[in-house]
Formats: structure tokens, C-alpha cells, sequence
């Protein structure tokens, strides 16, 4: 089947589900950004499944494959032919998930080779497979570095005052249509997962315009996917952008959130200041995973503990 430019008439994310005697996958096929989460529901690294996976991906016009998940399960992923670029940590509430992901032609279409086997140390990466485009991590890290720079300015500066209110599915399409006509979307507020809890808010924010975000959630894991759907331009909407952030992470910290994560494109230091300024932590570098102002990027992973445990 031939790739097609995504529009709003098309579903954001398709479901895809394959068994077999040896596989039984569902793949999460994100057409805007041209990527595909892949859920395994049968564990271990066949020929077959990373035959299918490759398949389908080509088939769909995927460009970036990716999985979530626990630490023991990283290395069957690896020899796939994926690489861990990120983890969130307490996302499955008492133990990390990890990303791996590939992009379509990499790794994932060499050869298989079922006798691997890779050492993975305590960090849970790989011990003997050199880092992947040192050039993408070199470049996030310069842009973690003046971003942290930048909030030391605003350290003890008051920030204007922010209304959190809900909004409805259906008022939330006007703006997103809007965001990607104007090549400003980070998002289409696309699921994350499967059966998740999508909410909608608007961020007033005192002499700014309103920003947009929601997030995804599961209650039973007690974390959030927090989405921003464009981000700041100016110095103004760069402060307004870092108040509207925190406020938002106080709603869910009444509401019992946990911890939440968050993506931001590697290039954008106003959007990572932001972060930065909110106490988010920088836990992995997902390379050509976005989708913004017409190009892929790579994505930082940012992730934030909202509230304690009974263990802490």
C-alpha cells in the first residue's frame, strides 16, 4: 500500500494486529509523523518478527519504528536490530520503561544474526555497541547547556499567573488543524498508547495567548504524557511558555499524578529552557522521531517526578 500525506480526515493513529504461531504484535502506525510503536505480545527475537516488522513498516510509509519496554526485555530488542535511545523512569509506577527504535533502512533491514549475544549492564545499555550518531547527542547536549544557562535568568523572577481549564475534543481540532497548516505543530495530540486517557487543556496565560496541551495517561500506571502542541517563538511566549509548564504539572500533582514525560525537538532552546526551568530531567535522545516546521528532528526525552510513593 503507497504512503499518503496525513490530513485530518484520516485517523492520526492506525491499529494493526498480527498473529501467527511464532508472532502476535500490535503496531501503532502514526501516519502524520510517519512512525510506528510496535507491542509485543510474544516475547523473543525471531527472524520472523523482525522480517514482519520491516515489512509492514516499508508497507506503510513508516520511517522511525520504535518499542517501549522493561529493562529485561532491551536486549531481545537489540538483537532486532534496535537501539535504546531513551527511558522513563517509573512509568510502569515501580519499575522503567525503556525506548528502542530504529529508523526504517538502518539496522533493521541488515542481517539477522540469532546467536548474539549482548552484555547489558546496570544502566540497562548495551556494553559493547558503540554509541549511535554521536553528532545528534553532541548537539542536544550543547542545546541542555544553554537552556540551563537561560534558567538561571529566570531563577526568582516572577512568572505571570496561568488559567488551567479543560477543553472538550471537538475544540480542540480547530487549533491543531491551524498548528500544522502553519508548519508549527509538534503534535496532532496522536496516542501514545493503547487505551490511554486523552484530556485537553488550555493554558491562559496573563498577557499571552493561549497555549494548547493535553495529555495521555493510564491510572493504573499513575503517569502522564504531557504534549505541548507548538512551541515558543518569542522571548515573551518563551516565559509564558515556562509558566503555563509548571502550571500544568500542578494540576496533575492535585489530580495524583505521579510523573510525567514530555518530547521536545533537540533544536528548540526556548521549549527546553522551558523544561529546564520546570525541573524536568533530560532521559534519552530519540533521533528522527518528530515531525516540526517540515522536517524530522530528534526528540529529548524530558521526564519529572510529580509527587513521592509509599516506597520513597
Amino acid at each position: 500500500m503507497a504512503a499518503k500525506a496525513w490530513s485530518l480526515q484520516q485517523k492520526p493513529v492506525d491499529e494493526i494486529l498480527f498473529q501467527n504461531h511464532a508472532v502476535s504484535l500490535c503496531l501503532l502506525v502514526g501516519r502524520r509523523a510517519k512512525t510506528m510503536r510496535i507491542v509485543d505480545f510474544r516475547a523473543g527475537a525471531t527472524p520472523e518478527k523482525r522480517r514482519l516488522v520491516l515489512e509492514l513498516a516499508r508497507r506503510e510509509g513508516v520511517e522511525k519504528v520504535y518499542t517501549l519496554v522493561e529493562r529485561d526485555e532491551i536486549a531481545t530488542w537489540v538483537r532486532l536490530g534496535f537501539m535504546k535511545e531513551a527511558s522513563i523512569p517509573g512509568f510502569y509506577k515501580r519499575s522503567d520503561a525503556y525506548m528502542l527504535g530504529c529508523t526504517v533502512g538502518g539496522p533493521l533491514a541488515a542481517p539477522f544474526e540469532s546467536e548474539v549475544r549482548i552484555a547489558i549492564d546496570s544502566d540497562g545499555t548495551p556494553e559493547d555497541l558503540a554509541p549511535v550518531d554521536p553528532t545528534a547527542h553532541d548537539f542536544a547536549e550543547k542545546t541542555l547547556a544553554q537552556a540551563k544557562r537561560l534558567a538561571k535568568d529566570l531563577q526568582g523572577g516572577a512568572l505571570p499567573a496561568v488559567k488551567v481549564s479543560d477543553l472538550r475534543d471537538a475544540e480542540v481540532k480547530k487549533p491543531v488543524a491551524a498548528a500544522i497548516k502553519s508548519g508549527r505543530a509538534l503534535t496532532a495530540f496522536e496516542p501514545f498508547g493503547r487505551d490511554g486517557i486523552r484530556r485537553y487543556f488550555s493554558l491562559s496565560v496573563r498577557g499571552g495567548a493561549e497555549i494548547v496541551a493535553s495529555t495521555e495517561s493510564q491510572a493504573c500506571f499513575g503517569n502522564a504524557f504531557l504534549e505541548l502542541l507548538t512551541g515558543p517563538r518569542t522571548e515573551a511566549e518563551r516565559v509564558a511558555t515556562v509558566a503555563a509548564l509548571g502550571a500544568l504539572c500542578d494540576r496533575l500533582l492535585n489530580e495524583g499524578v505521579v510523573s510525567c514525560f514530555s518530547l521536545s525537538p533537540s533544536d528548540d532552546l526556548k521549549l527546553v529552557t522551558a523544561h529546564v526551568c520546570n525541573g524536568f530531567r533530560r532521559t534519552g535522545l530519540l533521533l528522527s522521531h518528530l515531525v516540526a516546521s517540515g522536517a524530522r528532528k530528534d526528540a529529548i526525552v524530558w521526564s519529572r517526578k510529580l509527587a513521592g510513593t509509599a516506597d520513597d
